[in-house]
């Protein structure tokens, strides 16, 4: 019987097997070189490689071509052409040149660019990514590509991805040099946890603040929530699984290893996780993830929401970056092997990533900062906004046994007792899993649980490439011109460990008592996106870039500026559609439903003499509740209105006068929501929307 899987897979992509069967093999091989080495690739090459790209996507039934690329709007972009390129005795040309294929032109300063494009100085340039393979999406060839000003400044995601992991493979490759290791190359591998949120697309559209916004303004917390834990891994609904089958056959289709996939904590909250693959790809892959999430959902009446805090009280959604180092023949450099303290090379990968995760701490809450981010970190399984390390056990035992000096027993994996002779016995893991963790080891990778639902896994996988590279330029210095090599290596990991102990916790990341623990350790508390975002241009961080060559001191300063800007512009559209909302909605509700309750009275005490206690309380509660709301929304018009440039002053503004007018604002509408008749409600509430799917 066939297999979906087997049948489906890669279908839509022109990858190694297709291109192996299409192109002549001096120009496979010349491509393959390019991919594996980095060898700039012929431009003769190209027009082959273009050449059977359009043959092949016509026979797919493609009939235009796109560079699809990743500019800072958190977004993919694509402009369509046609292959038609005129007519010959009636018949169509179909044509796709090679200088089609490695370069597209596009509007540089349409796109966010932080200054470095102005609207007269319009040109960038989408440059082909070969190692990232063209696919086939709704009848449109799509070709992964790079996007830079005129310039050459990177006004994307990919390009300081590439970046780093080119700087990442000729680090690790001269360290792995050290310990007599000659390999081809080193690269880094994610595999990114997506979480979302399923609605029904009918509630989906009565609610401007989704629409808007992408998250609920206001909503009253619904009888039950997730205090009873009876969704997580519980049984799919038949129309979720049906949306699941549908989206992992797209996926599929297009080369994404959509692996697992399961019912999340919060009610109508899902996850899919892929199997890990190269950064740049993995990066590509989720981003297609993003989309089709988006697009399958509609076709079976849903809206997926991506919102990092789309609902007030339960759950928020993430994005977990399992994040690991490989060679190219296939050995995980984070593996510590049966007796990791006797395994000098990957303890010294292992402090280098705990060396630069404790010196660029800021740089890591920098790339998972956003205005979604900041209502989603510290509660509700997501990590605190301070950075540390979870190790575990093992790994913390052995890293003390090498600063004391002292033998390390090792640890013995025991048997688990279950109690029921019946079930198969198996070994306990030597470590627990620290879900309060931002940035925890997990056997041979670490998972930074830190960025959110709706962001690029390409920002923070950058960061964590360009810092190990750097950590491993600064031992491969230290290292090499050791005169007994194995005395340096000691006394490296030893001095290390011994540096770097605060960033190291395996304790409650949600505890008053750790964010006491962590300001006396000297770590950051960068609470908000204002707080972080200034520390992108801190000297250490911005000569740290620059050495790497992943970003530019003007770069990092047009960053800066189209994170503040966006901080800036999500905070005030919230703003705006709070007092629209509450202005042209809520408050007209209320008004009506206090007037039915008052035709209600006058209507009783017409017929006798009647209390009417619960109706006239009502209307004298819900009065007094409307006013203060009224007063509220009026303040937050003003504040609003008031509004200037969208700089660091704007932002903190936002944090400290807006968002709590806003806070103040919902309390009120979430109190008279509870009061008012539900038809009279204008919007669907958290229960009709959590818990309406079946």
């Amino acid at each position: 019987m066939p297999n979906i899987i087997t049948e489906t897979f890669g279908s839509a992509v022109f990858n190694d097997r297709v291109m192996r069967e299409r192109l002549p093999v001096d120009a496979y091989e010349a491509l393959r070189k390019t991919i594996e080495s980095g060898k700039p690739l012929d431009p003769s090459v190209a027009s082959k490689v273009a050449s059977a790209m359009r043959d092949w996507a016509i026979e797919q039934g493609a009939t235009h071509f796109t560079h699809w690329f990743q500019p800072l709007t958190g977004i993919t972009a694509e402009k369509h052409d046609s292959f038609l390129a005129g007519e010959k005795a009636g018949e169509p040309i179909m044509e796709f040149k090679g200088k089609e294929l490695i370069k597209g032109e596009t509007d540089g300063s349409s796109f966010p660019s932080g200054g470095l494009r102005a609207t007269f100085e319009a040109r960038g340039y989408t440059a082909w990514d070969p190692t990232s393979y063209a696919f086939i999406k709704e009848n449109t060839l799509c070709i992964p590509t790079a996007f830079c000003s005129y310039s050459g400044e990177a006004l994307d995601n990919k390009t300081p991805l590439l970046r780093s992991m080119e700087a990442l493979n000729r680090s690790a490759k001269r360290i792995l040099s050290l310990f007599g290791v000659e390999t081809k190359g080193v690269v880094s591998t994610c595999g990114p946890e997506q979480e979302y949120f399923l609605i029904d697309r009918d509630m989906y559209a009565r609610r401007k603040d989704l629409i808007f916004t992408g998250r609920t303004l206001f909503g009253a917390k619904p009888p039950k929530g997730q205090e009873l834990e009876d969704h997580y891994y519980g049984m799919l609904r038949m129309r979720v699984k049906s949306f699941m089958r549908d989206l992992d056959e797209e996926l599929w289709k297009l080369g994404v290893m959509a692996k697992t996939e399961h019912n999340e904590v919060a009610p109508s909250q899902h996850e899919i996780a892929p199997i890990y693959s190269t950064a740049n790809i993995a990066s590509d892959h989720n981003q297609l993830t993003m989309e089709l999430l988006r697009k399958v959902a509609h076709r079976h009446g849903f809206k997926c929401v991506l919102h990092e805090k789309p609902f007030e009280g339960i759950n928020g959604s993430g994005k977990h970056d399992n994040w690991s180092v490989q060679t190219y023949e296939g050995v995980n450099l984070f593996e510590p092997g049966k007796t990791p303290r006797e395994n000098a090379q990957f303890l010294l990968f292992l402090v280098a990533v705990i060396k630069g995760v404790n010196e660029y701490q800021d740089l890591l809450r920098v790339s998972v900062a956003s205005a979604g981010n900041d209502h989603r970190l510290g509660g509700n399984e997501a990590p605190p906004a301070i950075i540390s390390m979870f190790l575990g056990d093992e790994l913390t035992e052995i890293l003390e046994s090498i600063v004391e000096g002292s033998e390390y027993e090792g640890s013995n994996r025991i048997d688990m007792e279950i109690g029921v002779d019946v079930l198969p016995h198996f070994k306990r893991d030597t470590t627990d899993r620290n879900r309060t963790s931002p940035f925890a080891f997990t056997g041979n990778k670490f998972e930074f649980r830190s960025p959110g639902s709706s962001s690029s896994i390409a920002i923070p996988t950058t960061v964590l490439n360009a810092v190990l590279a750097d950590e491993l330029d600064r031992f491969y210095d230290e290292l090499s011109g050791a005169e007994n090599f194995n005395e340096a290596l000691e006394g490296l990991i030893k001095r290390t460990i011994t540096e770097n102990r605060a960033i190291l916790f395996n304790g409650d990341g949600y505890s008053e008592e750790w964010v006491k623990e962590a300001e006396r350790r000297g770590l950051h508390n960068l609470r908000t996106t204002p707080d972080a975002l200034p520390h992108i241009l801190d000297k250490e961080n911005v000569d740290m870039f620059k050495r790497q060559g992943v970003f530019s001191q003007l770069e990092l300063e047009s960053r800066y500026q189209i994170y503040l800007e966006n901080y800036c512009k999500v905070i005030k559209i919230e703003a705006l559609t709070m007092i629209d909302m509450s202005k042209k909605d809520i408050l007209p509700a209320v008004s009506t439903y206090v007037r039915k309750m008052s035709e209600v009275v006058s209507g009783l005490k017409g017929i006798a003499d009647v209390e009417c206690g619960f109706e006239t309380d009502m209307i004298k509660r819900l009065t007094s509740l409307s006013t203060e709301m009224y007063r509220k929304m009026q303040k937050l018009e003003q504040l609003s209105d008031a509004l200037g440039a969208n700089t660091q002053e704007t932002a903190n503004h936002m944090r400290d006068v807006i968002i709590p007018a806003m806070q103040d604002l919902r309390a009120s509408a979430d109190e008279i929501e509870t009061l008012v008749g539900e038809k009279y409600w204008p919007y669907p509430t958290y229960g009709r929307m959590l818990f309406a799917v079946e």
